[in-house]
């Protein structure tokens, strides 16, 4: 098998985070573990956000940061705390439709279940149906982030759990076919599930969720490939359009990493070919770890590999990641170059990701 830099094209694996911009680290990873059970800890440090400078106003900011899991599988969350600045919060009450990401969405393969389990949280709506059939409710929780609870099956391990990690994320345009020719023709969300121009029951219990709006589906038909692609699983992004009003960019006068939704990160196999089809198809690479003032390669110290971020037509910030090293059990002092594998684009073995469950963290302890 060719080596990752040689593959012939690009592949996504999966959504690895959201990246969740809070104010106290600690105590909103401590409801992230209660409530929607992230409490695998893949690497937590503190450090510079040298690369960030587009989005931050030119400047290096000093971060606290964690990547955490849910081993039902699913995506991850990126708590992210500034550290040399106080985070904002936007100056407006967000609304549905706004530009970024509005809402994250969780997987659950009991919503029910879930319904129950987060009767402390801000329920917005009832269970109700999406437009495909499937189970779903929205909820707020104590940071102003908004969720969705969305019916999905496929899941890794401890099946039981109310909820696994993440699966996607709804974002606000004013532009989605030009948005669809980075998620679908780039990115490979091939598959429109549905797009529907209506009002909607389910949205009514969110904030301006009363309008009139554009909703679009976006799924993959291919099944993913790489490393953590069955820890991952399959994935959507919703794009939704306000048609009764002018949006609100939800970044407006505020910096990368300042509070809520920040980003939505990928994981991908084949970093160079993603930055010239990107490039070619108007979507420039913003961030690209290989371009450093020092020349250093990215460490995020217990993990290693090449990040880089690309826009979307309204602004959101869309991270790709090819990871390289991780740590499977620090117990043992175990890492994993995933760069010596013979076939990159292979799953690796349940058994062995199994055994970030070891890493999980502590509640008490944050």
């Amino acid at each position: 098998m060719k080596k990752t830099q040689e593959l012939d094209r690009t592949y996504i694996s999966g959504i690895q985070q959201i990246g969740i911009g809070v104010s106290n680290f600690g105590e909103a990873w401590k409801w992230y573990i209660l409530n929607f059970g992230m409490d695998i800890r893949m690497f937590e440090e503190k450090a510079m956000a040298e690369y960030m400078l587009p989005h931050t106003n030119g400047k290096s900011w000093e971060r606290h940061a964690c990547l955490a899991m849910n081993i039902m599988g699913g995506g991850g969350f990126e708590i992210w705390q500034h550290t040399q600045h106080t985070p904002l919060a936007p100056t407006f009450d967000l609304q549905l439709g706004d530009l970024g990401i509005i809402a994250g969405k969780i997987k659950s393969n009991n919503v029910q279940a879930a319904y129950e389990h987060l009767k402390d949280a801000d329920r917005l709506t009832e269970v109700m149906k999406d437009p495909t059939g499937r189970e779903t409710f929205f909820l707020k929780d104590p940071y102003n982030n908004i969720w969705q609870v969305l019916e999905e099956h496929v899941t890794f391990m401890d099946k039981k759990k109310p909820t696994g990690g993440s699966f996607g994320v709804t974002i606000g345009t004013t532009q989605p076919e030009k948005a669809m020719e980075l998620y679908s023709n780039i990115m490979a969300y091939d598959k429109v599930a549905y797009d529907i121009t209506d009002t909607f029951d389910n949205f009514k219990g969110l904030p301006g969720g009363q309008g009139k709006f554009r909703r679009i589906l976006l799924q993959h038909s291919e099944v993913r490939k790489g490393p953590f692609s069955r820890l991952f699983g399959p994935t959507e992004i919703e794009l939704v359009q306000t048609l009764d009003r002018t949006p609100e960019k939800i970044y407006k006068d505020r910096i990368w990493g300042d509070l809520g939704f920040i980003h939505i990160c990928f994981d991908i196999l084949n970093m160079k070919l993603l930055k010239e089809e990107c490039t070619s198809k108007g979507f420039p690479f913003t961030v690209d770890s290989d371009i450093h003032p020092s020349g250093k390669p990215f460490d995020m110290g217990e993990a290693a590999g090449h990040f880089a971020y690309v826009e979307d037509p309204d602004g959101t910030l869309i991270e790709f990641v090819e990871t390289h090293k991780i740590p499977i059990t620090k117990r043992f002092g175990w890492y994993l170059n995933l760069w010596n594998r013979k076939d990159v684009t292979k799953p690796l073995p349940d058994w062995i990701l199994k055994l970030v469950r070891f890493m999980k963290a502590k509640p008490k302890k944050l």
